[in-house]
Order: C-alpha cells, then sequence, then structure tokens
C-alpha cells in the first residue's frame, strides 16, 4: 500500500498537488498539469523568461506544450484504479446493504426501506421507486436511531408548514383587503377630481353670467344716466334761451323807456 501510495505521488502537479491533468513535460523534465503550468507562465509573460516551478530551470522564449500521452494514459490507469478502491467500504465505512461479496461504500441511506446503497444500487433504487416519496438522507449507521428524530422532524415540519400556509393565507387576505382599499380610494380620489372640476365649471359659469349681468346693468344704467343728462340739459338749454330771450326782451323795453324819459315831446311820451 505504502508503494502504491508513493507510486501515485510520482504523479502529482507540483502546482495543484493533485494528480495530473493533460500532463505536459517541459524541457527540464518536470511534468505539470498544462492548465497550471500555462498559468504559471502567464504571470512571467511580462518578463519574457520562464522557469520551472520545482528546479528554477529558465527558458527562452517559452516553450511550446505538448501532452506526454504516455503519463497520461498512466495517470488515467492510476484514476481508475483509485476511483475502484475509493468505492469499497473500509473501516468506518457505511456498507451497501444490496451489494454480496466485497461491499461497496454508501453514498445515501433510505429512511423507507431502512437500507443503505452504493452509487450504482442507489440508480437501481431511484428507478424501481419512480415517483414514490422515498425520502433518501445522508449516508448513516445510525437508521433506526433516525427514525423516531426523523418522524418527530415531519411531525414539526409538517406544524411549520401549516403555520406558515396559515400566515401566507392571512397575508394574501391582508394585501387583498390593501387592494380593495386601495382601489376604493383611488375611486374617492376621482369622485373627488370630478365634483371639483364640475364646481369649478359652475363657478366660472355662474360668475361669467353675473359678470355679463354686471355688465348689462352698467351699460343700461350709463345709458339711464346719459338720457337724463341729455333730457335735464336740454330742459336747462331750452330755458336759458327762454330767459336769454326775455332778458333782452327786457333791456330792448328798458332802453325805450329810457329814451322816453329823456324825450321833450311830451305828446309822445303821452303817447
Amino acid at each position: 500500500m505504502a508503494e502504491a501510495r508513493f507510486s501515485q505521488d510520482e504523479f502529482m502537479c507540483p502546482v495543484c498537488l493533485d494528480l495530473l491533468k493533460d500532463p505536459v513535460t517541459i524541457h527540464c523534465g518536470h511534468s505539470y498539469c498544462k492548465s497550471c503550468i500555462t498559468g504559471c507562465w502567464d504571470q512571467e509573460d511580462q518578463k519574457r523568461v520562464y522557469s520551472c516551478p520545482q528546479c528554477r530551470r529558465t527558458f527562452s522564449p517559452r516553450p511550446a506544450l505538448a501532452k506526454n500521452t504516455m503519463l497520461a494514459e498512466v495517470v488515467d490507469k492510476l484514476k481508475k484504479i483509485k476511483l475502484a478502491a475509493d468505492c469499497y467500504a473500509g473501516a468506518g465505512d457505511v456498507k451497501c446493504d444490496a451489494c454480496t461479496g466485497r461491499k461497496h461504500k454508501a453514498v445515501k441511506s433510505c429512511l423507507v426501506c431502512l437500507n443503505s446503497y452504493c452509487q450504482t444500487h442507489l440508480e437501481q433504487h431511484e428507478r424501481l421507486f419512480e415517483g414514490k416519496r422515498h425520502n433518501l438522507t445522508d449516508v448513516t449507521g445510525r437508521l433506526q436511531e433516525m427514525i423516531c428524530h426523523e418522524h418527530e422532524k415531519h411531525l414539526e415540519m409538517n406544524e411549520k408548514q401549516k403555520q406558515l400556509n396559515e400566515t401566507q393565507r392571512l397575508f394574501q387576505q391582508r394585501i387583498q383587503q390593501r387592494k380593495k382599499d386601495l382601489q376604493q380610494l383611488r375611486e374617492a380620489v376621482k369622485s373627488h377630481k370630478r365634483s371639483a372640476q364640475t364646481a369649478v365649471q359652475d363657478s366660472e359659469r355662474i360668475f361669467a353670467e353675473l359678470i355679463h349681468s354686471i355688465e348689462r346693468s352698467r351699460s343700461e344704467l350709463i345709458q339711464l344716466i346719459r338720457d337724463q343728462e341729455r333730457a335735464a340739459v336740454s330742459q336747462a338749454e331750452g330755458r336759458l334761451e327762454r330767459l336769454r330771450q326775455e332778458i333782452n326782451d327786457l333791456r330792448r323795453r328798458d332802453a325805450e323807456l329810457e329814451q322816453l324819459l329823456h324825450t321833450q315831446d311830451h305828446i309822445q311820451f303821452l303817447q
């Protein structure tokens, strides 16, 4: 086993410390994941001098990278061996209850079947019970102990779900009521606006009629005053004319009397 680990370590990338992926070997003989060495050299592009992360040997210009196919095949085999070894249950692992012979490591446990399954048998279980509610959980060796606990959890979850549903229903009712209140408020605002607009229009019409009536009364009053003025002036002018005529007549007769007073002809005076 120690030799296997040592052999596997020989194919680890010194940069990412994982099995080589798409391995390339540079001129100094060290091997890396293509993406890892590419990333390292991308950081050295400005200097135009490229180095090996392990031995620090430098290269210029930048070397071309070609896949080491032989190394890639070895790494692929190691991965398959490692994957197969990892699938088998070891000490402390939960074994697949459906495996015969050497047991594989279980990846999930079913709380309905009370069995644990490896990946292969889990897929068979899923196909067999497709559409049925088999409750799968992370793999555990304490299935029986978990049943009561899971049952309590389900009851608790169901109760919480009911509470959430009831709370959601109440919130939906409140939302609908608020929407109704909002709609009523909008209608009230529209009604107030219509009433205000009608009141403004009525006020404008009434004031326009009042202004028109006042203007008409003003014109009629002015016309009446002017008519009365003309009548009074005409009457006064007539009286003035008669008075002037009367004054002229009186002056004429006064002159005649004055003349008679100074005449020497007594016969004429008597006449």
